[in-house]
């Protein structure tokens, strides 16, 4: 591939960016109806930022919720090898910066990840001068990592991962992500498969280090607010947990095609998307179900909840409420093709899952849950349903599938402590070297 061929492909792509540009602040703006954390501080998105320009930031960027949570556990072992660390925290959604607020210390920073074309990033380097960035997971942006390597901040990729659907699309597009991949100073890969192909993307030193979710701690007291509300329920508690379009309908066809005979849990729908809350919670009714929605109430459900044949849960960083509250987990985004969710949170906190067959965004974790007895792989929906209400009527099964899950979680923690480490000998070579 010839540097004319890469410097035309980053120029084309470049200038469809700057082309879209008013397309990309229109679309803000409508997100922004349902969360208005999209309309706040837009000028940061196109590299202008108030205050003047600072330095010596480490900067983080995770992108959404998830990437935000996970973000969580290596920040905590950042400060615990330096309680000074000045942190610089970058997002991409309302979800991530919402959740990434709660992580900010006094003297850090929050703000938008800037919009991803050569004046744009520019101005975002000249107003932080970070002394080194770390990307959560899969965060590649060509005009991004290009500027980062003349303002000579070495970049780091955290708990990375790369899929091989991924893979093959970056191969298609290798003109214009192969330049700026080969700039990453370090990718922290999640497994073994990940590191490999890592580097055949390009990235020239890879360490492979486990998974940042498996440091994540389930909120104890979230997750005894649930098993409360459980045992109020006295009935077996079903969760279909960060669902995606398309997943609630396949449920509701196969629920209500069980037969009269079959256990009649109560059934828990989490969407993924919070946008998604009032369009999930009517499908729920049309199917004759008796809705309660979670944002309806504080501590403890009413009794019309109680008696519901479904509840929504409608509100935001409250999952280990739910996988407390459940008895099993259906996993969203397994059951259409679009990767699977996180299901590490589930096992922390003793939750078994049933998840379906597409979970290439969480590959390895899926296949040792798997091994471990913590998790069930079905081919659809109907399936998983089945597989549910059958763990749920065997109360000694259903036991210890969730102190396998528990083992599960525990077996695979430290990633949080090794990416650290490795952090800090780029970003504190001497200071590394001396610990």
């Amino acid at each position: 591939m010839t540097r004319w061929r890469q410097h035309a492909a980053r120029g084309t792509y470049s200038a469809l960016l700057a082309l879209l540009k008013p397309v990309y602040v229109a679309r803000l703006w409508w997100r922004g109806r349902a969360e208005p954390l999209y309309r706040h501080a837009i000028p940061e998105r196109l590299g202008r930022y108030h205050g003047a320009p600072s330095e010596g930031w480490l900067w983080l960027h995770a992108v959404s919720l998830g990437e935000t949570r996970a973000a969580a556990a290596l920040i905590d072992a950042l400060r615990a090898r330096d309680p000074s660390l000045r942190l610089l925290l970058t997002h991409g959604t309302a979800t991530g910066r919402e959740a990434g607020a709660a992580l900010l210390r006094e003297g850090d920073r929050q703000a938008w990840l800037p919009y991803d074309t050569p004046g744009v990033v520019r101005r975002f380097f000249a107003q932080f001068r970070p002394a080194l960035g770390v990307l959560m997971e899969t965060e590649v942006w060509p005009n991004l990592l290009l500027a980062a390597r003349t303002h000579g901040v070495p970049m780091v990729l955290a708990n990375a991962r790369l899929s091989e659907k991924s893979a093959r699309k970056g191969e298609r597009l290798a003109s214009v992500l192969r330049p700026a991949v080969e700039t990453i100073a370090l990718a922290l890969a999640q497994t073994d498969d990940d590191a490999a192909r890592l580097r055949t993307a390009g990235v020239g030193r890879v360490q492979v280090c486990g998974n940042l979710k498996f440091d994540l701690s389930a909120d104890a007291a979230l997750v005894e607010r649930g098993r409360t509300w459980r045992a109020a329920l006295a009935r077996p508690v079903l969760l279909l947990a960060v669902s995606r379009e398309g997943e609630e309908a396949q449920l509701l066809a196969a629920w209500a095609r069980r037969p009269a005979d079959a256990l009649r849990p109560l059934l828990v729908v989490v969407p993924r998307h919070p946008q998604r809350f009032d369009e999930v919670a009517n499908q729920l009714r049309a199917a004759g179900l008796r809705v309660a929605r979670r944002s309806a109430w504080g501590d403890t459900p009413p009794a019309e909840a109680l008696a519901a044949d479904a509840w929504l849960g409608d509100s935001m960083r409250e999952m280990s409420l739910y996988y407390g509250l459940a008895q099993v987990a259906l996993l969203g985004g397994s059951f259409a093709p679009l990767g699977g969710q996180n299901l590490i949170e589930a096992a922390a906190c003793g939750c078994p899952v049933v998840m379906g067959p597409h979970t290439f965004n969480f590959a390895e974790a899926a296949e040792l849950a798997a091994a471990a007895g913590a998790a069930l792989r079905v081919p659809d929906l109907e399936a998983g349903l089945a597989a549910g209400l059958s763990l749920l009527a065997d109360p000694a099964a259903l036991r210890e599938a969730g102190q396998r899950s528990l083992a599960f979680a525990a077996a695979h923690r430290g990633a949080a402590a090794r990416m650290a480490q490795a952090i800090d000998a780029l970003r504190r070579p001497a200071a590394t070297t001396s610990a």
